[in-house]
């Protein structure tokens, strides 16, 4: 696992390859350890992997010693995550683009890491109306009372009327920055980031000192989406951040739902177009609730592999939660290459303890 950690480490730091392209060579070469190893015409065989790319691996390969980048790494950044470690968010890893490395700050709470937890995300406009402010903060204190983690970005407006609303009322919550996470951005958001860090977390994909950046937050709402089974969008305009965290919230196949607006506020007009895509419309606080308790989470039963197995068979069958799972998902899960969990989940078919479902996804039986 920790020589597993240090290559997912090491490979994020080539230019030129991100989390999509990471998640290829996983699947490809099963772990990245082995892909560190493969021949450059091995490489050439994965999607993406082109004259350019293979010349940055090639130069990185001859630089970076994987274990050394790892203990370096640490002296600045004490705690992260990569997609083999047990705590990594289990929702993140349903996505094609999870963050190679995933920094925090604050307390975990491993019930929400395992998805065992209700998440949902708030977004919206940095310059909302009273009108969205109020709702923001009404809906926000309503789900924390409820068992709720709310999930937003730091940003002014919304994002930290959400915070507010889900402190205020006793509540977790997890701000995801598009800057290191010993950034504060807005720096007039310093008290309420040191409130977080004592009743929630703080996480982002850029390591410490990571300065603010245009390109960084786009990327980020990915996480946000990522993290929740749900996304609300409270006020946005036709052009905002939240319409792209409504994206990947579709990309992701997550539920989004809209506070709707008036037509003469500018602010309300993109809450407008995604109810016109089909979001769903919230209509109170109540009938939010309703609607949010039909979103599945992961079962927390524990679950027991059984004894006649051989250990390979075993270890993939406890790894498959009662809800489909992804092949890649599963082959994260047990650290084994895709040929071997393919073969094991082969086996288990014929067993009667696993079936196939469309789109290479398993589940036990």
């Amino acid at each position: 696992m920790l020589a597993e950690r240090a290559y997912w480490l090491a490979w994020s730091q080539i230019t030129g390859i991100g989390p999509v392209l990471l998640q290829r060579l996983q699947q490809h070469f099963g772990t990245l350890a082995a892909a560190w190893q493969a021949p450059e015409n091995k490489l050439q065989q994965v999607e993406g992997f082109g004259v350019q790319t293979i010349a940055a691996v090639r130069v990185a390969r001859s630089q970076l010693h994987p274990e050394q980048v790892l203990r370096e790494h640490q002296q600045q950044n004490q705690h992260f995550w990569t997609p083999v470690d047990t705590d990594y968010p289990r929702l993140l890893l349903e996505i094609p683009s999870p963050p190679a490395v995933l920094y925090y700050r604050g307390a975990v709470d491993l019930q929400e890491n395992l998805g065992q937890k209700p998440l949902v995300s708030i977004v919206g406009t940095r310059n909302p109306s009273e009108y969205g402010k109020r709702w923001t903060r009404k809906i926000s204190t309503t789900l924390a009372k409820n068992g709720f983690t709310i999930v937003s970005g730091l940003a002014d407006g919304i994002d930290t009327e959400a915070h507010h609303g889900c402190l205020a009322a006793g509540g977790r919550t997890i701000a995801v920055l598009g800057t290191g996470v010993d950034v504060v951005y807005p720096s007039r958001n310093q008290d309420l980031y040191q409130q977080i860090l004592t009743q929630g977390l703080v996480v982002s994909e850029y390591p410490a000192k990571t300065p603010p950046d245009r390109a960084h937050f786009p990327r980020r709402n990915r996480i946000i989406a990522g993290l929740t089974r749900a996304v609300l969008v409270l006020e946005a305009p036709t052009r905002s951040g939240a319409l792209i965290t409504a994206h990947f919230a579709n990309e992701f196949c997550r539920d989004v739902y809209v506070l709707p607006g008036s037509l003469d506020n500018p602010r309300s007009l993109g809450c407008l177009e995604l109810l016109h895509k089909g979001a769903e419309v919230i209509l109170g606080e109540d009938q939010l609730l309703e609607m949010l308790g039909t979103i599945p989470q992961i079962d927390s039963t524990p679950t027991v592999a059984a004894p006649e197995l051989a250990p390979e068979l075993a270890k993939v069958l406890q790894a498959i939660a009662t809800e489909s799972m992804p092949f890649d998902l599963i082959v994260q899960q047990t650290g084994y290459s895709a040929s071997t969990v393919s073969s094991a989940l082969l086996q288990l078919e014929l067993v009667g303890l696993v079936t196939q479902l469309p789109g290479m996804r398993y589940q036990r039986c």
